[in-house]
């Protein structure tokens, strides 16, 4: 079986690798060549693409293609390119972290050009090489099937870690309330680390207790691993600025739960709490020690540039 994937990164490079190692073909093709030499470079299995009209060249009729790059203009440029020299039958996948209602949008683009189109979500980071990847398929039935021995490649076994959950947008829609998820799975576990700390009297061993979380407690999971492996290297986390990036698909998730009138508090404080990281609560606080110091006399704390 052979597929095309167009968008190398992080996630797309380690896809193309657990693919070739099951035995797929893979034609890639990266707007930059950088990602497409390493590849190259390591082995069989993997055919290098320069050029968009290579890429598709390389790949028998009828084609998968998928693309896995950063949702937004870089999505919408690629289908601007690449639909056009797809023919009719052939199936493209959008394996962008992409709001869910596009998905529409873009099945109705390719449909005029004859092309299939299915959304899949991918869970896994930069550990789905090694462990396999959470990939979770929207689309037809018939479309599903096409696509499964990729999917079951690409998934931690045969019969796990893949699914197809249902019409088209319901993958990147299921991906969108996971990674939601995720965001209060996070916030808590640092909440909680960030108590322990701050009982200075108990000296508590951070990384330890983490450790000890990990086997047979209710709140063992990865994310704690993560967290334990990391405690063990470096307490103190000095080195860490307290910023926390989002990427978009915990605000999809708290919108959406507000439009069905879903209450998802964790989910939505955690999305907040990320956002006072980023610096989006300062002046916000700086009003509220302004207001303090005008109905109590209380004193206010000069900043740093003061």
């Amino acid at each position: 079986m052979r597929i095309g994937i167009y968008g190398l990164g992080r996630m797309g490079g380690n896809m193309v690798r657990r693919l070739v190692r099951a035995g797929v073909e893979v034609v890639g093709h990266n707007r930059s060549a950088a990602p497409v030499d390493e590849l190259r470079e390591e082995g069989a299995g993997f055919m290098p693409a320069y050029s968009l009209a290579e890429f598709i060249e390389q790949l028998p009729a009828p084609r998968i293609v998928w693309l896995m790059l950063p949702a937004g203009a870089a999505t919408e440029a690629a289908l601007d390119a690449v639909l056009p020299l797809m023919a009719a039958g052939d199936l493209l996948v959008n394996g962008a972290n992409d709001f869910y209602q596009n998905a529409t949008r873009h099945g109705e683009r390719a449909a005029a050009c004859g092309v299939r189109f299915m959304d899949v979500g991918v869970s896994g980071g930069v550990w789905g090489l090694k462990n396999g990847y959470c990939v979770m398929a929207g689309g037809t039935d018939e479309d599903a099937a096409r696509l499964t021995p990729i999917l079951k490649a690409l998934a931690p076994s045969e019969s796990t870690g893949w699914a197809h959950v249902g019409p088209l947008g319901s993958g990147h829609f299921t991906k969108m309330v996971h990674n939601g998820i995720e965001y209060g799975m996070m916030q808590a576990l640092a909440e909680g680390l960030a108590v322990l700390k701050a009982k200075e009297p108990f000296a508590l061993d951070l990384a330890q207790i983490s450790e000890l979380w990990r086997h047979g407690s209710v709140v063992q999971s990865w994310l704690l691993d993560l967290t334990a492996d990391a405690l063990a290297q470096d307490q103190e986390l000095a080195s860490v600025a307290p910023v926390v990036a989002d990427s978009g698909e915990g605000r999809w998730t708290a919108k959406e739960a507000i439009d069905l009138g879903v209450a998802a508090p964790v989910m939505t404080l955690a999305l907040q709490m990320r956002f006072a990281s980023q610096g989006n609560a300062d002046y916000g606080n700086k009003a509220l020690a302004m207001m303090r110091k005008g109905f109590g006399g209380h004193a206010i704390t000069q900043s740093e540039a003061e």
